[in-house]
């Protein structure tokens, strides 16, 4: 099986994004939760989520987050890329049926060690930030 590895170090330039978006679905969250562990009822229990500032059930923030993996693992860089750090910081909360676009933009070159600093940001389908932050990555090998 052949596979096409993302850009390297060399081939990267600041500035370059990509991103993914998605719909975060009732069954999304509660796959999630699955997953997770994390059966907050401010997520899977909507009498429970009225109480909430928010009014109702909202999804996992790391829920969200995740979206940032198939932008570096698959787009920016691509396919060999390994993350060393990822960081976040939730600005607002992601309600069942909003539309997230994880986005990575290329910001430093780290020439020492041959890394990638990556701004990431998270927005809804109105446009409003959800979350930003910032990722380091080792781009994978020429080949």
């Amino acid at each position: 099986m052949d596979f096409e590895l993302g850009k390297s170090y060399d081939e990267l330039q600041i500035g370059e994004e990509a991103s993914f978006t998605k719909t975060i679905t009732e069954t999304d969250v509660y796959l999630f939760a699955g997953i997770s562990g994390d059966f907050n009822p401010m997520h899977v229990n909507e009498e429970f989520a009225k109480m909430t500032p928010f009014k109702t059930r909202i999804a996992h923030g790391a829920l969200p987050q995740s979206l940032i993996a198939p932008v570096l693992g698959t787009k920016l860089p691509g396919l060999g890329t390994v993350a060393v750090e990822i960081s976040c910081r939730f600005k607002a909360p992601t309600f069942f049926g909003d539309t997230i676009t994880a986005k990575a933009k290329v910001s430093e070159k780290i020439e020492e060690k041959r890394w990638v600093r990556m701004a990431l940001t998270w927005t809804n389908q109105r446009d409003e930030t959800i979350a930003e932050g910032e990722a380091v990555v080792i781009p994978p090998p020429k080949m």
